[in-house]
């Protein structure tokens, strides 16, 4: 299956989730606001602290990232991007009234911005199977890479998930394995964060030492 078949899928998932949700936490299918907002505070601490960074949420979904920042005094420019048209009208009416928030649905028009971020969109791979889905992933990461100047963060779920709670339509990845790749890849630069209290890990790339 194609980057681009698998697009299409994960178009219409969300496409779904929104109607049945709305812009919620559930619309994006995160369980509830709080664990939502425990991710957001992970992926910030790649730019750690600085009010102005520029920020491109790869993924962004109703825009709830947008909101969070500027709820926390990031001034920033922000970008949001989603391959699903529906959630891109979404955000644009929930950010409304956000300085210096944009959205868009195309890929070409994304900046590129200081760092590059991406919530939850390597969770849900229906039924793709999981070697196609990480190759998915990969690609991803590198796009990730090419659009965050001084670095970039994503987090999955994690393969160290206890087995009977693990589902088969979502991917758990290898943490260790993430890792290093992103160490192969991009930069010696690398931290891994396991130690917050969900089935998930987020990774921070910086590609140069602050």
């Amino acid at each position: 299956m194609s980057d681009a078949a698998i697009l299409n899928r994960v178009r219409e998932y969300y496409g779904h989730t929104l109607r049945e949700h709305g812009p919620t936490p559930r619309g994006v299918d995160w369980s509830s606001a709080e664990s939502q907002e425990r991710r957001f505070r992970e992926l910030s601490r790649l730019w750690d602290g600085d009010t102005a960074a520029t920020i491109v949420d790869y993924g962004c979904g109703y825009g709830a990232l947008a909101r969070y920042l500027r709820t926390i005094g990031h001034t920033g420019e922000y970008t949001g991007y989603d391959v699903s048209d529906p959630m891109i009208a979404t955000a644009r009416e929930q950010a409304a009234g956000l300085a210096d928030c944009r959205f868009t649905s195309v890929r070409a028009e994304l900046p590129r911005a200081e760092y590059a971020v991406a919530s939850g969109i390597f969770n849900v791979k229906m039924d793709t199977p999981a070697t196609q889905w990480h190759e998915y992933m990969l690609d991803t990461m590198s796009d990730l890479a090419s659009l965050g100047s001084r670095g970039f963060a994503f987090n999955a779920l994690t393969a160290y998930s206890d087995a009977d709670r693990q589902r088969p339509d979502l991917y758990y990845a290898d943490p260790l394995a993430c890792f290093e790749s992103c160490r192969r890849t991009f930069s010696r630069f690398i931290a891994l964060l396991h130690d917050y209290p969900l089935y998930e890990f987020t990774i921070l790339v910086r590609f140069q030492a602050d």
